[in-house]
């Protein structure tokens, strides 16, 4: 019998249930770990990297608290399946997985959860690079010294690994929470970056998920400061931030709950979606393409 092409159709695709992918970064107090309080908690699993949850002092939802990297790959590959594209030494691999299945049990019993709430993902980063520098590719090999360069390349590349997994759990939503830096450029303008150990997980993080917010002190109509989301990556604050649903607005009430709510509404449609600003459209293709000549 001759196999049919495993084609997926719209109707098969747009019926499959898909969780959020996404991160949320703030300076250090602004209030990610309580956005707990937000979501329902008896289908919220709180992965707890930082020992921090005096925020959430009474929240009733179930929490796991990975203390080393090998923990934090243990559990992607539990709640995420096998990949079955890796070799069986391989992290994420059918063999890792059913090696952590005897360690955990049955994967079943994480069903009753939609939400994985990872605080935070900065955490998640020393806790892979402290794994990488005793690993053989952190060493020289014609001197046995360590060599920061290879210890980071590898912290790259495992970060990347683990992120990948986690946003492939299709079924679920993912959350991680990082902390956001502010510094000054060499022309002494501000930039905003997410706090992780090496560059590398930072610029590739907005491609892995598929939202990047950024929880910030926002002036309102009377002047006063207060807490919100920017969501969209053409923001007026320069902040990180994307939104690959095309259903928010650049500012949004800071409530996890309810801004999952509105990604999963209904869809916009495609014109709504596919906006151009009328300044560009009327510029000549060579004006648009070379916007330092434009008057």
């Amino acid at each position: 019998m001759i196999g049919a092409l495993p084609i997926i159709t719209a109707d098969q695709r747009l019926a499959k249930p898909r969780g959020i992918k996404g991160c949320i970064f703030g300076k250090s107090g602004i209030g990610k770990t309580s956005l707990l309080w937000s979501l329902n908690a008896t289908t919220t699993l709180f992965m707890d990297l930082e020992a921090g949850d005096l925020a959430i002092e009474g929240w009733q939802g179930d929490t796991i608290r990975p203390r080393t990297w090998m923990d934090c790959r243990d559990f992607a590959v539990f709640i995420g399946g096998p990949n079955p594209s890796l070799r069986d030494d391989q992290a994420y691999s059918p063999a890792h997985h059913a090696a952590v299945c005897q360690k955990f049990g049955d994967p079943a019993v994480l069903e009753r959860y939609e939400t994985l709430f990872v605080d935070s993902i900065t955490v998640a980063g020393r806790l892979c690079f402290q794994w990488c520098k005793g690993q053989p590719e952190a060493f020289s090999e014609k001197t046995g010294k360590p060599d920061v360069r290879g210890a980071y390349g590898l912290h790259g590349r495992e970060m990347i690994a683990w992120l990948t997994h986690l946003q492939h759990t299709r079924g679920k939503n993912i959350w991680f929470v990082g902390i956001l830096d502010e510094k000054l450029d060499d022309f002494n303008r501000k930039v905003f970056s997410p706090q992780i150990d090496g560059a590398k997980t930072g610029l590739e993080l907005p491609g892995i998920v598929d939202q990047v917010i950024t929880m910030a002190e926002i002036a309102g109509a009377d002047g006063q400061p207060a807490r919100a989301f920017v969501c969209q990556t053409l923001n007026r604050f320069g902040f990180p931030a994307k939104d690959r649903s095309g259903r928010l607005d650049m500012i949004e009430v800071p409530h996890l709950g309810q801004l999952m709510a509105k990604i999963h509404g209904p869809v916009r449609p495609a014109a709504a979606r596919l906006t151009y600003s009328a300044a560009v459209q009327d510029q000549p293709i060579e004006a648009a393409a070379n916007p330092s000549h434009v008057n």
